[in-house]
């Protein structure tokens, strides 16, 4: 694989499991004469176990602003530089998007290599609605906590939030004030040699007895909604209206805009005005 030296690379790496990593990703590690990582001796775990033997340049939020002055540097350089996280997908909730932005007002081209997301693994077998929300790490103070949760709760999608192992019972403690009659997946371990699921209704799941380690990837299903009656009155005076100008599709269509209830419910109703006006 021949490289541009004048892009970055941002390289999905393993969420666990080493051997899940794409065959590109490999060559362009290999290729790079620079790869960025959030922390040298957590990636040179992976790249020992590539047999890759590279420049690594430590990146985290403590020195952002000076790396990607020293990063642009190297790219302007004509050396190839490659970023990678601790695992997954580069930049979601992990250092990178200073750098990106930069590189973007820069005219340097960034070149996703796509890969693994804690993220997607765990909507994928959640066994929730897709249409999803990924929200990261919530905050840490209660005040701040309630907040978030407060907004989030009104959000009809499935929710995905990254939560430190061992806060977990603080979580699920406001899960169960803020998110009654959903349901509740946890992934722990995903990929890795203990890797363990949890899957439980919010209002009856327990808090954990003992601790636990690492990182969990926790997804609150969709929310549902309650079908409201339907107001046959509304409906009909707005038919009536509308009948006026417009057809009894276009009747319809116009109703559903504002009115979530069955189609065939409304045009039933609409039928009814319009057969009504001929008589």
């Amino acid at each position: 694989m021949r490289l541009s030296k004048d892009n970055l690379y941002i390289v999905s790496t393993p969420i666990g499991n080493l051997d899940d990593i794409t065959l590109r990703a490999i060559e362009v590690l290999k290729s790079s004469d620079i790869i960025i990582c959030e922390d040298t001796r957590h990636s040179l775990k992976l790249l020992n176990h590539l047999k890759i033997k590279k420049i690594l340049i430590s990146y985290h939020k403590y020195n952002e602003k000076k790396q990607t002055t020293n990063i642009i540097k190297h790219i302007n350089e004509g050396k190839i530089l490659s970023l990678i996280s601790d695992a997954g997908t580069p930049v979601l909730s992990d250092p990178g998007r200073s750098l990106i932005n930069e590189c973007i007002k820069r005219k340097i081209k960034v070149i996703p290599i796509p890969g693994v997301s804690s993220i997607t693994t765990a909507m994928s077998v959640s066994g929730f609605k897709d249409q999803f929300l990924f929200y990261g790490f919530l905050p840490k103070k209660k005040n701040e906590l309630k907040k978030v949760l407060n907004s989030l709760s009104n959000k009809i999608f499935s929710l995905v939030f990254f939560i430190p192992a061992k806060k977990i019972n603080f979580y699920l403690e406001n899960f169960k004030e803020f998110f009654v009659g959903r349901k509740i997946f946890i992934g722990r371990e995903i990929t890795k040699l203990h890797e363990v699921f949890y899957r439980e209704d919010i209002n009856n799941i327990n808090l954990f007895k003992t601790p636990i380690k690492g990182e969990l990837t926790v997804v609150i299903s969709e929310k549902k909604i309650k079908n409201k009656a339907l107001d046959k009155k509304k409906i009909i005076e707005k038919a009536k209206k509308f009948l006026k100008k417009y057809s009894l599709k276009d009747t319809v269509s116009l109703i559903l805009e504002t009115e979530r209830f069955n189609k065939k419910e409304i045009y039933n109703l609409c039928l009814m005005v319009k057969n009504e006006k001929k008589n």
